[in-house]
């Protein structure tokens, strides 16, 4: 029977003045690889300044580019699916807060948190919609326009929702996608929190750090070639839009990053057509500030692009497609460089913000506004945490109003403990 003595628990946790949150990944956080990985050190840096005890689980192996998150003061653990031995995990732990990254993770150890320690807070961190992204990528695969029916009837949408219905928040990372789930899926506001990328502001100690226009040269773009929209992009530049540039900038080159490049990638290679597999980079803000221009023909994807926030960062304009942008506009706002959806028209907008300086130098203060208005790390930062307090203290007429969470969670933690038992039994007999 799931205790209710919500109160007496926050009332201890308040006494002991530190909250402990377990964190589970479906992988090991790469900042230096993917828009994901920057998200989750934001996160964690954020929850190490309050002083919480954190500890980062994964089911994952190690990886060649994951963060060193002990030196961070995390504690790291391995942890099995379709395994007891979590739950022995997790009642020795004894965390107040369960952050799960991605639904997927959620899936398999929420109902195991819920049964073990049901007055710990459950938060999804959804990275981005990935029922939004791979609907979005079905569409184009099939040569359709993308269209919200579409979302409903995918099954890995009815496994997200139920997902963020299970959690007593869900941090989402586009207000797009907060609008869609809103508006879409009536998804309750009070379940739902909006949380960007979190940035320092850029002030003139920074812009005056950054190379001139003089100073850079050629195009880039990067990103984790793993990810299908990024490698998409890659194809979509080497087949259609690198030749229209190239055909009237002979001597640029563009130059490709990303980690984990496969043998196809490396294959695309060509120096003759200055297009150039450049694969993983150890510091990407490095290399992002020796180019004019990044590109980023991003045709489907979810969330919002990393590249081109490291893009304004760095000072370098981008040309990009509504998709690429989606999230991270304000209306009055001008993008840093170009938002353009045909590749005849992205390649002449890549050549104009090439060659032309004022162009490019508007476009990189558009960069400036857009980081500063909209990514403010002390303000968000302020909002999840107030958040999480005010649900630690609320918690029984939190869930009390979440009644469709509440049956979700009645019917999952039975058909999927009962599943996950069959698979352990299956596993010791084999």
């Amino acid at each position: 029977m799931i205790s209710t003595s919500y109160t007496s628990q926050y009332n201890t946790m308040q006494n002991e003045l530190t909250n402990k949150i377990l964190i589970i990944g479906s992988v090991w956080p790469e900042p230096n690889s993917s828009a994901a990985g920057i998200r989750m050190l934001q996160l964690l840096q954020l929850f190490v300044s309050k002083q919480w005890k954190v500890t980062f689980a994964s089911t994952a192996s190690e990886s060649e580019h994951m963060l060193d998150i002990e030196v961070l003061g995390i504690t790291k653990e391995i942890v099995l699916i379709n395994d007891d031995s979590f739950d022995n995990f997790i009642q020795s732990l004894q965390p107040n807060i369960v952050l799960f990254d991605r639904f997927m993770i959620e899936e398999q150890f929420g109902w195991r948190v819920s049964k073990h320690l049901p007055n710990a807070i459950k938060i999804l961190n959804t990275e981005d919609l990935h029922s939004l992204r791979k609907t979005r990528a079905n569409a184009f695969k099939n040569g359709k326009d993308f269209h919200f029916s579409d979302l409903k009837k995918n099954d890995i949408t009815k496994r997200e929702i139920a997902s963020i219905y299970r959690c007593d928040l869900s941090l989402i990372i586009s207000d797009i996608e907060t609008n869609i789930l809103e508006t879409h899926f009536n998804i309750p506001k009070e379940l739902l929190l909006y949380i960007p990328f979190l940035f320092e502001s850029i002030n003139s100690d920074i812009t005056e750090s950054w190379p001139k226009y003089e100073q850079r040269s050629h195009f880039m773009t990067i990103g984790n070639f793993r990810h299908e929209p990024n490698w998409n992009s890659i194809l979509y530049l080497k087949e259609i839009i690198w030749p229209l540039i190239k055909k009237q900038l002979p001597k640029a080159e563009l130059h490709i990053y990303g980690a984990y490049p496969p043998p196809k990638a490396i294959q695309l290679n060509n120096p003759k057509q200055g297009f150039i597999i450049k694969g993983w980079t150890k510091n990407s803000k490095e290399v992002m500030k020796k180019a004019r221009v990044c590109l980023a023909p991003l045709r489907f994807g979810a969330g919002i692009k990393g590249k081109l926030a490291e893009a304004m960062l760095c000072g370098t304009p981008s040309i990009t497609t509504e998709i690429g942008a989606e999230g991270m506009l304000d209306e009055e706002m001008d993008w840093n460089g170009f938002i353009k959806n045909n590749p005849e028209d992205f390649a002449k907008a890549a050549v104009t913000l090439y060659n032309n300086k004022d162009i490019w130098n508007q476009a990189q203060q558009n960069g400036i506004a857009i980081i500063n208005t909209r990514f403010k790390k002390d303000k968000f930062c302020t909002q999840l945490i107030e958040t999480i307090e005010n649900i630690q203290k609320n918690l029984e007429p939190h869930r009390s109003s979440n009644f469709i969470g509440a049956m979700l969670q009645y019917h999952t933690m039975r058909s999927t403990e009962f599943m996950s038992k069959w698979i352990e039994a299956k596993n010791k007999t084999t």
